[in-house]
């Protein structure tokens, strides 16, 4: 089964470089070999339902260490057809 995630990290600092918060979610995924689409409003993921929730445990943690105060997160199967 996949699961597709989509998450923010507060707090936001405005233009510029992400947060450091931010950047250590983007790098945390990276690390747990999903590539994120990271955004400056949010990041998302999908791939295969043991790797994302590690993943996401991971995140949680290392973000809230890196300075986030608010992690807001959404989790759903990803029924999206896989290419032949």
């Amino acid at each position: 089964m996949n699961l597709r995630a989509e998450f923010t990290t507060e707090p936001f600092e405005g233009e510029g470089e992400p947060p450091t918060h931010a950047a250590v979610a983007r790098d945390v995924l990276r690390e747990s070999g999903l590539e994120p689409e990271f955004g400056p409003l949010g990041t998302a993921i999908s791939g295969e339902r043991e790797v994302v929730l590690t993943a996401l445990s991971n995140v949680l943690e290392r973000t809230l260490e890196a300075g986030a105060d608010r992690i807001t997160m959404q989790v759903s199967v990803d029924d999206t057809p896989e290419d032949s």
